[in-house]
């Protein structure tokens, strides 16, 4: 896989990439059709078990995630010799950037000089960050910027950079004329790259769960355990990193000696090498999963009419397999947790309730200011013009950017202090987390936002007068505070013990792996003879190990919450899929992407949405 970084990849060079994709959806797709039928009866179970005695209070937003469209002036650093042109760019709601020659190229509907959906990048506004991360890809090359010609790259100080680095794809290298543009830049181009990563983990339908538990699976049978933010992005994407991780090194070895160039502008090509391998990946992925998209249909709606008469039956061998198995495995996983889990898992968990805790208690200070400067509004007499100005401004808070910035910051404070006690336990999804404790402030925003407008539109009447239509408003923004309490309450302890289980439990598994895995299948002979792939030992062995994990997460939850909060701990947070003593962990999206795979991150359409109608009762 040698060759000019600028050219194209010859055709057996694509051919090759082909082939290691169809190699590794062979391997993988056996291991999600098992998922699918998992999910499926977990999903099954969950309807008919027990329901949840405290469920959520704010309504549901309906409003897709999205970002805002942002557009602009910017210089990037391309071409061959690379270097600063101007151009026009634009960021689509999402998540996906265009770039133009000319602001005219754009308003005419003329295709893009270039676009990029948003998966995987970090964003830098340091040139001196970025230029040591740009050394750092060729190590060997290092000392050599001397022997660079004048114009050597990046040699000229940028003052407002926008530096896009993807660990697979071509950097993308932008400037902008003031700090102030650079600063909403900068915010733009982060909540684009949350949106796009989190598609998956947003989604709380079958399919995606099952997805995300088969590439989990598929990676520790490979032998990697530890969780990591391989996971961001659409399942195509996803295969694509998973792919790409996996080559990475023999393609290091035997591409870059033949790299031209020295110093940084070597480095620089060996990014546009990674595209053009990225790119025919990427293809191959999403060709394979549109390919397998009617199998996946048919198989859901063939598990779904299977599964269900059966479900009881089903249960009750799992349980009974289950409890075999919890007996067989006591002593080496007991001996683990105390060795190794019980000795971090309080501070791992307190660090995880505090993160959350901050974040949650400025989404809350947001909304009553919010609303308060409604009711003030309201008290004014304003005209009806502008009142409704100020009620899509309320509606509009969660996707605010420079408003929500505010709350996501908490998170950002303690992911160096969570990465070092995680880090241990081989976990190093630390984005991953953080991209989740935000979506979480966003939804409970957006579901706080969306019941106040409803409430209030309930109670007002065009026959109040302001004082009085405001002196309602105060009693809705009381409940609407109280319903968000008990909701932020009840995501706390859903993330936390989400959480705390991928930090611990691929750990644990790996602890586990030379030990208790053989011990497997002895128990093989009951679950085939139910003949349905819902069940496996695996998926039960591990389902005994998150239960124990599940029972310490609470533990420690129990007493980080405090007697005060006995009424409220952790019942209105279990899920029993399977039975009393366990749980299963949920994700906290309201979505799933419908489209085939096709496209980069098309595992979900999102679509921005137009400013919300106005109610008829605030603008009287």
């Amino acid at each position: 896989m040698g060759g000019r970084p600028s050219s194209p990849l010859d055709k057996q060079q694509r051919q090759h990439l082909r082939d290691q994709m169809d190699t590794l959806l062979r391997n993988f797709l056996p291991c999600y059709r098992g998922q699918l039928a998992a999910s499926v009866l977990r999903q099954i179970s969950r309807e008919l078990g027990p329901q949840e005695p405290a469920g959520s209070q704010l309504l549901r937003s309906k409003k897709l995630p999205r970002v805002r469209e942002h557009r602009g002036p910017l210089t990037q650093l391309r071409g061959h010799p690379p270097r600063w042109q101007p151009i026009f760019c634009v960021l689509r709601g999402d998540g996906r950037l265009e770039w133009f020659s000319h602001k005219e190229e754009y308003e005419n509907g003329n295709r893009p000089l270039g676009s990029t959906a948003l998966t995987g990048y970090t964003l830098l506004t340091s040139q001196r960050e970025y230029l040591y991360l740009l050394d750092a890809l060729c190590p060997a090359s290092l000392g050599d910027h001397t022997q660079e010609e004048p114009d050597s790259l990046l040699e000229v100080p940028v003052r407002f950079p926008l530096f896009l680095q993807h660990p697979f794809r071509r950097h993308l290298c932008f400037s902008a004329a003031t700090r102030e543009a650079q600063h909403a830049w900068r915010l733009a181009l982060q909540g684009g790259i949350r949106l796009r990563g989190t598609v998956l983990q947003r989604s709380q339908a079958p399919a995606a769960r099952a997805f995300l538990d088969a590439v989990r699976l598929y990676r520790q049978h490979q032998g990697h355990f530890g969780d990591d933010d391989v996971t961001l992005g659409s399942d195509a994407e996803v295969l694509t990193a998973v792919l790409m991780r996996e080559q990475l090194p023999a393609l290091r070895a035997q591409t870059l000696p033949g790299l031209q160039g020295a110093g940084r502008a070597r480095a620089w090509a060996w990014t546009e090498l990674l595209e053009a391998v990225h790119a025919a990946v990427l293809a191959g992925a999403s060709a394979g999963l549109c390919a397998f998209q009617p199998e996946k249909d048919e198989l859901l709606a063939s598990l779904e009419k299977t599964i269900r008469p059966d479900v009881d039956q089903l249960l009750r061998l799992r349980a009974r397999v289950a409890g075999r198995m919890r007996t067989d495995i006591k002593g080496p996983l007991e001996s683990c947790l105390r060795q190794h889990v019980d000795l971090q898992l309080p501070r791992v968990a307190q660090t995880l309730l505090d993160t959350v805790e901050a974040l949650l208690k400025v989404v809350r200070t947001l909304l009553a200011q919010g609303m308060d400067r409604l009711s003030g509004h309201l008290r004014q007499s304003p005209s009806g013009t502008r009142l409704r100005r100020e009620v899509y401004s309320f509606g509009e808070m969660p996707w605010d950017l420079a408003l929500m910035q505010t709350c996501y910051r908490e998170t950002e404070r303690s992911r160096g202090r969570l990465g070092q006690l995680a880090a241990p336990f081989g976990f190093l999804g630390m984005q991953s987390l953080v991209f989740a404790a935000q979506d979480l402030a966003q939804q409970l925003m957006a579901d706080a936002v969306a019941t106040f407008l409803q409430l209030a539109d309930q109670c007002l009447t065009t026959t109040l007068n302001c004082d009085q239509a405001a002196q309602r408003l105060e009693r809705v923004r009381g409940r609407v505070l109280k319903k968000f309490e008990s909701d932020s309450g009840l995501a706390q302890r859903r993330f936390i013990r989400s959480w705390g289980l991928c930090i611990f439990l691929p750990f644990v598994l790996s602890q586990l792996e030379p030990s208790c895995r053989k011990e497997l299948p002895e128990f093989e002979g009951d679950v085939l003879a139910v003949g349905s792939q819902a069940l496996t030992t695996e998926g039960i062995y591990e389902d005994v190990i998150r239960g124990c994990l599940l029972q310490r997460i609470d533990r420690e939850l129990k007493k980080a919450l405090g007697a005060n909060d006995v009424s409220c701990t952790l019942d209105g947070c279990l899920e029993v899929p399977w039975e009393q003593e366990e749980a299963d962990e949920e994700t906290e999206a309201e979505r799933e992407g419908a489209t085939c795979p096709g496209q980069p991150g098309s595992g979900a359409q999102i679509q921005p949405r137009g400013p919300p109608s106005s109610r008829e009762t605030l603008h009287s």
